[in-house]
């Protein structure tokens, strides 16, 4: 007789087949069984996403818990799209040139045009929605390698988009803008189709970015031709960066990112006119801080931490190698890398407290905080050595977040635009507020982020004159949120608050002036 257990296992073997190379499988009833559909969604293998639609997911998931949906996301429109309207669809034009750009955040509602379609909308999970809008497709259609997506060319994209989007998205419009190759694609668009207007508003957009050439090139070929073209920029503002041809997208959307938060960061984040001048006070008033930051720092991301444990694991009482329980023990060892983090970070701050750049220092040096971090877990063995080299190889994805970290291979040049523009900035509180927010947006490593994101901040907010802060586990929802809406939302202006409210309250004052009001 079969047990419960070999049932299972069959079910499990059908979801396999039906998984893709990346892991989730997103699955129409018709595709299984109703014995091996009822028994996975009984034991919590697969989530409904609406009425015959199916997504794989983990059993031991909390209530309410996102991630599984978010990381599913796009798979789920792909598969969805195809089965309902074959070839026959595409995506929205400010869709297409979100994902150009290199964002890949779930959107409230997502729009899909077909001939086939029914002008319906269709709840999903978690507040997310689906709009079937009746109406023409692009020609031709792009189609997107990593989901399957169907999106416009990036050329018919920045015509057929909305005015009023390079207001709204500037950093999404201007990135993209700024990948054109050649305008001849566009001008063929917009000849072929008379769109006077469209031509005169992509013609200042260009202009706008400082791509002069294209601009002209633009209006130039359309008045050669009989047509009275008038050129209109679409966006709020001028842009303060230099335009350069670029093949990909996230170093200019880092760059844009950053100058557009940074008045935000000035504006809202009080001012101090004090400066560590004595190096030594200094360190002890880092020092002191020690045992709170450790444990605010690792329960903040999930770790069970004692004052016992703290104490335990920056002494001579902690030795893995004879003590079988601390081997063991997840949280001692993420707590004794904590302390070998600190005391790497306190000679970080040697070095920007006696004249080194800020960015320059940390660029070097947080990848000996990294190693340090997970040193203890490769000497017991739950880490290889060649686990702390370089950034991480694959895909990751936060906890409950719509936004989607950047690939691995726009990690290693993105990483090196965050310290050059760390480098560059003039300001602690924009380093401090904006270096916390773009490490953990690009998400350099497979774990350990948060961690080394608050010791960048710290760094970073002492190299200007303040307190090292502590981020308290109680405002953890708000801290997350925060993130959240500067990732989703493009907003920093509720993280810089949540920031300064905590450094108003922070306990070390012996060696610092808090910034005037």
């Amino acid at each position: 007789m079969t047990t419960i257990q070999e049932k299972l296992a069959d079910s499990l073997l059908v979801l396999k087949q039906l998984q893709n190379k990346d892991g989730p499988a997103v699955l129409k009833s018709s595709e299984i069984s109703r014995t091996h559909l009822e028994r996975l969604l009984s034991r919590g293998f697969i989530q409904e996403v609406m009425k015959g639609w199916y997504i794989s997911s983990r059993p031991n998931r909390a209530a309410g818990d996102t991630t599984n949906w978010y990381t599913s996301y796009w798979y789920f429109i792909s598969n969805y799209a195809n089965a309902r309207f074959g070839q026959e669809w595409c995506l929205s034009a400010e869709q297409s040139l979100s994902l150009y750009s290199g964002n890949r955040t779930v959107p409230g509602q997502i729009i899909i045009r077909s001939p086939r379609a029914s002008n319906h909308a269709v709840l999903l999970m978690y507040n997310t929605s689906l709009f079937d809008l009746k109406t023409t497709v692009a020609v031709p259609v792009y189609r997107e390698p990593l989901f399957g997506l169907n999106l416009y060319t990036l050329p018919e994209a920045l015509i057929e988009c909305s005015p009023d989007f390079f207001r709204l998205d500037s950093v999404t419009a201007r990135t993209c803008l700024s990948m054109v190759p050649s305008v001849a694609d566009s001008l063929k668009i917009v000849l072929e189709k008379g769109q006077i207007t469209k031509a005169g508003r992509l013609a200042g957009a260009f202009r706008n970015i400082g791509h002069t050439n294209a601009a002209d090139e633009i209006m130039n070929t359309m008045k050669s031709l009989g047509y009275a073209v008038r050129e209109e920029d679409p966006f709020a503002d001028r842009s303060i960066i230099a335009y350069s041809r670029i093949t990909s997208p996230y170093v200019m959307r880092l760059k844009l990112m950053w100058n557009k938060m940074r008045d935000t960061v000035i504006a809202h984040f009080p001012e101090t006119k004090h400066i560590h001048t004595d190096v030594e006070a200094c360190i002890k008033g880092i020092e002191a801080q020690y045992k709170s930051d450790a444990y605010h720092s690792l329960s903040i991301e999930g770790y069970k931490v004692t004052d016992d444990l703290i104490e335990k694991v920056r002494s001579a009482h902690w030795k893995p190698d004879a003590d079988a329980s601390d081997a063991g023990q997840r949280n001692a060892m993420a707590a004794r890398g904590y302390w070998q983090a600190f005391q790497a970070v306190k000679e970080s701050m040697k070095k920007i407290l006696t004249g080194g750049n800020p960015g320059e220092v940390v660029g070097s040096d947080h990848r000996v905080w990294y190693r340090e971090l997970f040193a203890p877990s490769v000497a017991v063995g739950l880490l290889k050595p060649s686990d702390l080299a370089g950034y991480r190889t694959h895909q990751v994805y936060i906890s409950g977040s719509k936004h989607t970290p950047l690939n691995p291979e726009a990690v290693r040049e993105a990483v090196p635009i965050l310290f050059e523009l760390l480098k560059d900035e003039s300001d602690a509180r924009v380093r401090a507020v904006l270096g916390h927010f773009v490490f953990v947006y690009i998400h350099p490593y497979m774990d350990g982020n948060g961690r080394i994101t608050r010791f960048l901040m710290n760094a970073m907010l002492v190299s200007g004159g303040y307190d090292w802060t502590v981020i308290p586990v109680e405002r953890r929802q708000e801290y997350m949120s925060a993130l959240e809406k500067a990732s989703v939302g493009g907003d920093i202006t509720e993280f810089t608050l949540f920031l300064t409210s905590l450094l108003q309250k922070s306990s070390f004052t012996s060696s610092s002036v808090l910034p005037e009001k």
